[in-house]
Order: structure tokens, then C-alpha cells, then sequence
């Protein structure tokens, strides 16, 4: 019986794991702001005149999936010349070495995830890293800049990125989310590899919902609900509004991820006490 439900868990693993690495068309989601990643991890490329960055590189199997997106948008994969990320969970980060190799982009990331991202080495490759980044610090190219909030909790340096896009003569904030979620296995008090984290995920939700969002992106394309808002992109009409700018489904979403946080947080406290 144990085999069994291992056996079935893990099969239901690899299936959740092959779903969300699934191609998902390439797209335009506004301003300069492109989706090139797969059905569920997100990645983005921001273009500019100067080059362009690159928002997650996901796993490394995945890259070919990331230039294919790019090339089918009309750019070249080459042109990438930074490589930014969400928080240091191979998923997310683990395709920075390949893609530094492709491009020669320099990889920067929020100093407090160094070590993690340290961890990661894929086919022998350490992650590169070249520059390292502070709460709040900019990151500029070609007109564009991105700011990195650290919004920590479920990783120390866990990055929200924010920028401002035009479209049709208004401006729009816009968020690429970190992952807010927290999983069961994961200590919320007495953590001897992150003691801090039930203080860094309140303080994390408190900076996200005090900061202003038109447009809501973020790690994972079902946190903002990418599919459905990209069907009606896919059938936008002139005048119609575009999908992707939903301050209250950005509002909704923190909101939700701090409820479950706290249901979590009560659940482990009980447990401790019994």
C-alpha cells in the first residue's frame, strides 16, 4: 500500500511537472512586456532598443522553449542582454547558465538568494552570478527600468519586479510577482535555515498590498489567471480593454495568499502545541 501511494504521487508529480512545462503561445501582454515561457512557468521579455532583459529562464530543458518564443515574436534570443529572476528555486532560475551561455548576458539577482542559487548546478555548470542586487535597487536598459522589491518568505531573496509600460497614451505599474506560497513541509516557527521566514512572508504581504498595480503578472501564469486573460486578449476587439491590467485581481491574490499563509501558520502552531 505504501509503494502504491508513492508510486501515485509521484506519477501525479510528473504530471503536474509536464502540464506546466507545456508550450503556451508567445505573446505581446503590453507595452514592451512579451510572455515567452511555458504553459505555467512564467518568463518574460521585456524589449528595448539597448538589448533585452529577460525575466526567469526557468529550467534548463525548457531554454529551447524560450528562444523558440522569442523568435517567434520577432527578436533574437541573442539580444538578451540581463537575466533577471523571481527566487532561487530551479524552475524559476535553474536555465540562468544556459542562457548566459547563449547570450552572454549578466545574470543579477537579489544578494540574499546568492546561496541558494549557489546550489543549483545543472550538468556540471555553477550559477553564474554577476551581479548582486539590494531591496528597492534599479535595473536599467535601453529606457527601461525594472526595480526589485524583495518580498522574501518563500525564498530569503524572493523578488517582486516592477516597472511602468505604456499603452495608447496611459501609463501602468506593473508587478511580476514572487510565489507568496508557503507549503506544508515548510517550518513557519522554529526554522533553523530561515528563522526569520513567518516575519518575512507578514512583512512581504504588507509591501504588496500597499503598492500601487495596474497590470498583475507573476512567477507562475496561474497565479494571475494567464490563460483565461490571454483568450480574451487573443479575441480583443479595438477599444476593448486590454485582459491584463486587473488591479483587483492583483489586490485578490495577495489577499489569498496571506489567508492561507495565516491558515497554515495555525495549523503548525497547533501542532507544536499538542
Amino acid at each position: 500500500m505504501i509503494r502504491f501511494a508513492f508510486s501515485f504521487l509521484a506519477a501525479s508529480m510528473l504530471f503536474a511537472q509536464s502540464e506546466a512545462e507545456a508550450p503556451f503561445p508567445p505573446h505581446k501582454v503590453i507595452g514592451n512586456i512579451h510572455y515567452i515561457g511555458t504553459k505555467d512557468l512564467a518568463a518574460y521579455l521585456i524589449t528595448t532598443p539597448a538589448g533585452h532583459i529577460l525575466v526567469n529562464s526557468s529550467l534548463e530543458r525548457t531554454v529551447p522553449q524560450l528562444r523558440e518564443n522569442t523568435q517567434k515574436l520577432g527578436f533574437k534570443f541573442s539580444d538578451i542582454k540581463i537575466i533577471l529572476g523571481s527566487h532561487a528555486h530551479s524552475d524559476h532560475m535553474e536555465g540562468d547558465a544556459k542562457v548566459k551561455e547563449l547570450t552572454g548576458a549578466k545574470v543579477m539577482v537579489m544578494a540574499d538568494d546568492v546561496p541558494a542559487l549557489k546550489a543549483i548546478v545543472t550538468n556540471g555548470k555553477p550559477h553564474p552570478v554577476d551581479g548582486e542586487l539590494k531591496d528597492h535597487d534599479e535595473v536599467r536598459l535601453g529606457g527601461t527600468t525594472l526595480t526589485a522589491v524583495r518580498t522574501p518568505g518563500h525564498s530569503k531573496g524572493c523578488t517582486t519586479w516592477t516597472m511602468k509600460v505604456t499603452e495608447e497614451g496611459k501609463t501602468y505599474d506593473v508587478a511580476i510577482v514572487c510565489d507568496l506560497g508557503v507549503s506544508s513541509d515548510v517550518p513557519l516557527q522554529n526554522n533553523f535555515h530561515y528563522p526569520t521566514i513567518s516575519g518575512d512572508y507578514a512583512y512581504s504581504f504588507q509591501t504588496l498590498s500597499n503598492m500601487p498595480v495596474d497590470v498583475f503578472l507573476g512567477a507562475h501564469g496561474s497565479f494571475y489567471q494567464m490563460e483565461a486573460k490571454y483568450a480574451k486578449l487573443a479575441s480583443r476587439k479595438k477599444g476593448d480593454p486590454n485582459p491584463f491590467i486587473d488591479p483587483t485581481g492583483y489586490q485578490q491574490h495577495v489577499a489569498a495568499q496571506r489567508a492561507l499563509f495565516y491558515t497554515e501558520l495555525t495549523v503548525q502552531r497547533s501542532r507544536f502545541l499538542n
